[in-house]
């Protein structure tokens, strides 16, 4: 897909993306800890298949491909980086294959969860090759546009904005984790970080996670007046309760998750979709409130 028609649509009518991938894949048997998600999803293709054409029979415009950790640093972590082409390629073909034409499939991409220098130890140099690879196996599978998800810093999400314009001239959306103020895990503010990746390219820019869509509100007021180019929205279903076995029950029902995102959509979000604990009945109660305004 080129920039220009991925602007073009954008521009037609508000975009729906998919919900959660873990903790939805989890409630399909994957196991709640000890495991890396997207060797999971490569191991258990059925269950990913399912999981991705409900989405898409939902309503979703754009479903992503369950390759967010698998960059080489975090596969490594498991001593799992020898997989990372593979994986990153088969699972993009695989999605191809699950949803066919009539949906959009975004490679997907995240941080790799070490802080850059002078705050941490990972280098420029490094990062980029990291995501480098990665890019270069989602867009050679075919992927329609790259997502670039869960970021924590504008540091990392501008290495990818720099790997992702030497590889391949998809369309590129990026989304930021923050606190309901806009602060940033790693420091800085959405804002400023937003900023910055309309002026390297970006095609879209965002939050994702983070909290509820209760608590985005002025957040995504405040990036749609700080940017021309759309606004992304894809919040958990509200904030999580931790069990005693460490597992996260997300609390906010389906109905009041899309009265939610209806706002965040009057207030200036285009792109919207659920992240952990939303389900396909998620993303179907927002495409029915948004018919009602708008011509989704």
């Amino acid at each position: 897909m080129t920039k220009e028609r991925f602007h073009k649509m954008t521009e037609q009518r508000p975009l729906l993306l998919d919900g959660a991938t873990g903790s939805y894949l989890k409630t399909k048997g994957m196991p709640a800890a000890g495991v890396c998600t997207e060797q999971w999803a490569y191991e258990h293709p059925e269950a990913v298949a399912a999981m991705q054409k409900a989405y898409a029979d939902a309503g979703s415009d754009i479903i992503y491909a369950p390759t967010f950790g698998a960059n080489r640093i975090s596969l490594g972590n498991l001593q799992l980086q020898d997989h990372t082409e593979e994986w990153n390629r088969v699972l993009v073909e695989r999605t191809r294959q699950n949803v066919g034409d009539r949906v959009l499939v975004a490679g997907d991409l995240s941080t790799t969860g070490q802080a850059m220098e002078p705050y941490g130890t990972m280098t420029y140099d490094t990062l980029l090759d990291v995501y480098r690879e990665q890019i270069r196996a989602l867009s050679g599978a075919g992927a329609d546009l790259l997502v670039a998800e869960t970021l924590l810093s504008a540091d990392e999400a501008m290495v990818i904005c720099d790997a992702a314009r030497e590889i391949c001239d998809l369309p590129l959306l990026v989304s930021f984790t923050c606190e309901g103020d806009g602060s940033l895990y790693m420091g800085g503010s959405v804002y400023e970080a937003a900023s910055a990746m309309e002026a390297m390219g970006a095609d879209a820019v965002g939050v994702n996670c983070s909290v509820g869509p209760d608590q985005l509100g002025a957040v995504i007021a405040g990036l749609h007046e700080t940017v021309s180019i759309p606004v992304m929205a894809k919040p958990n279903a509200g904030m999580p309760v931790i069990t005693e076995t460490g597992e996260a029950v997300y609390s906010m029902k389906a109905e009041e998750f899309a009265r939610h995102l209806e706002d965040l959509y009057q207030r200036g979000a285009t792109i919207l979709g659920g992240c952990c604990g939303t389900t396909p009945d998620y993303i179907r109660e927002i495409k029915t409130r948004l018919q009602k305004v708008s011509a989704v």
